[in-house]
């Protein structure tokens, strides 16, 4: 017989297997960051990002363990938000959903603008041009989801592939020219060019909650996401810690100075064949990234207008199959505008990849904080929640100059809880009053009334 106390069987109607969780979690994981943070990184920390790089991994230990242990044991597909609404409520959920929305979706146009970034390197186009590149790049995305069209998962994962292949070959062409003076001085901006880095490479660990939206498609959620969790976290982490040594010893203080550092490293060792490689492959995957951004924004959109956290009139489409053209043209209206500021700004990308961050880290931190409460205290899962918890705090401190649009979306749905408890006491009181107004008014009464009165003595 089972206990009550026991914990539900695993969940097997799902296909995936721990090779495909696997390649999907490096999937989710690496990507666009290989192609640019690098060489920001190095520009705000010089040679001592690498310690970022080293923090941001540890930190990535107990939130993608956290996230494994949500999946595994509550898989459902609204992701964080979801674990937030049933551990913390619904106004807490409406600003982790206003963080993806109209935060984290400060990424895309940057997505759009590193594809373009190297498209004009390779092809030797006039960096004026790339403005009308990135936006050629936003196009067929929002083109295809406009018509209910969706890159297939293992598509992305194949380029994803091909990236990270390049930048083995990349890395293994520029490794002979790594010069150890390049590592000197160590802090050449302090330890607040360091904090800069960590914000910057959340952009890279982003990902660990994808296993919170398919962890119904596991076989076996308790087995093979942890699996998988554990294999993507030593692979991403190499990745990034190895491309970052080889950047600041091979660039040095040139690391950060141009829009395409992995271009940078693979004229090193390659003028030809290399660049080119790198060049298309990231095209390609800023393609396949933007769909991917576009089809889930859309989505969070829907779902939002269909709580209210949105007009409602934006909801549809949220249905299972169904096209959030309405949510996707707004997501446009979103990213147009971050487009535009960041013209406004000469094409810096690093205001908006912080903007980006800073608000993964908040749903981030909302998120350890709804897992601590809801997973059983004392155990292996709950230690990495409330560890996870406490770095997601002091990630929070470091990004404190970035966290303004983060704290206005947070405003803006405490505003919304606000309003709709007005509107309900008002309506309240109208009903209350209503009554007391019946009930004193001398000609309102029952039918039955008059004859009674009539019959008395």
């Amino acid at each position: 017989m089972t206990s009550p106390d026991a914990p539900p069987a695993p969940a097997r109607h799902g296909g995936i297997g721990i090779v495909q969780g696997t390649a999907l979690y490096i999937a989710s994981v690496l990507g666009t960051g290989l192609l640019v943070l690098p060489g920001l990184a190095a520009a705000v920390a010089g040679p001592a990002s690498i310690v970022a790089v080293i923090a941001v991994i540890g930190l990535s230990v107990p939130l993608a363990g956290t996230f494994a242990v949500l999946a595994a044991r509550y898989p459902d597909p609204g992701g964080v938000a979801s674990y937030v609404r049933r551990a913390l409520g619904g106004t807490a959920a409406r600003m982790t959903g206003y963080w993806f929305m109209f935060g984290v979706c400060a990424g895309a146009p940057v997505v759009a603008v590193l594809g373009a970034n190297y498209v004009a390197a390779v092809a030797g186009i006039d960096r004026s041009m790339v403005p009308l590149l990135a936006l050629a790049i936003l196009v067929p995305p929002f083109a295809a989801n406009a018509f209910g069209v969706r890159v297939a998962g293992w598509v992305q994962f194949v380029l994803t592939a091909l990236l990270l292949g390049v930048v083995v070959v990349v890395v293994s062409l520029a490794a002979p020219a790594v010069d150890p003076q390049n590592y000197t001085p160590f802090l050449p901006h302090g330890w607040v060019g360091v904090g800069t880095a960590v914000s910057l490479f959340v952009w890279a660990f982003a990902g660990w909650e994808v296993g919170t939206h398919i962890s119904g498609e596991f076989r076996n959620p308790r087995r093979d996401i942890p699996v998988g969790t554990a294999i993507a976290l030593v692979v991403t982490g190499a990745c990034y810690l190895i491309l970052q040594i080889v950047t600041v010893g091979a660039l040095g203080g040139d690391a950060g100075d141009g829009a395409v550092p992995l271009l940078e490293l693979a004229r090193l060792g390659s003028q030809g064949l290399g660049a080119i490689a790198v060049g298309v492959i990231a095209a390609i995957v800023a393609l396949g990234v933007m769909n991917a951004y576009l089809a889930a924004f859309a989505k969070l959109g829907a779902s939002l207008a269909l709580n209210r956290d949105l007009p409602r009139w934006f909801s549809a489409g949220a249905e299972s199959g169904g096209i959030p053209r309405r949510a996707l043209a707004l997501t446009g209206v979103v990213v147009l505008a971050y487009f535009g500021l960041m013209l406004a700004s000469g094409l810096d990308l690093k205001p908006f990849i912080l903007v980006h961050t800073s608000s993964m880290v908040a749903i981030y931190a909302l998120g350890m904080v709804a897992a601590v409460r809801l997973l059983r205290r004392f155990t292996t899962g709950w230690w990495m929640a409330v560890i996870a918890a406490v770095l997601c705090v002091g990630m929070l401190v470091l990004a404190i100059g970035s966290l303004l649009p983060a704290a206005g979306l947070a405003v803006a749905a405490v505003a919304v809880t606000i309003v709709r408890r007005a509107r309900r006491t008002a309506g309240t009181v109208l009903v209350a009053q209503a009554m007391v107004d019946d009930r004193s008014d001398p000609g309102v009464g029952t039918p039955a009334e008059p004859a009674a009165r009539s019959s008395r003595p």
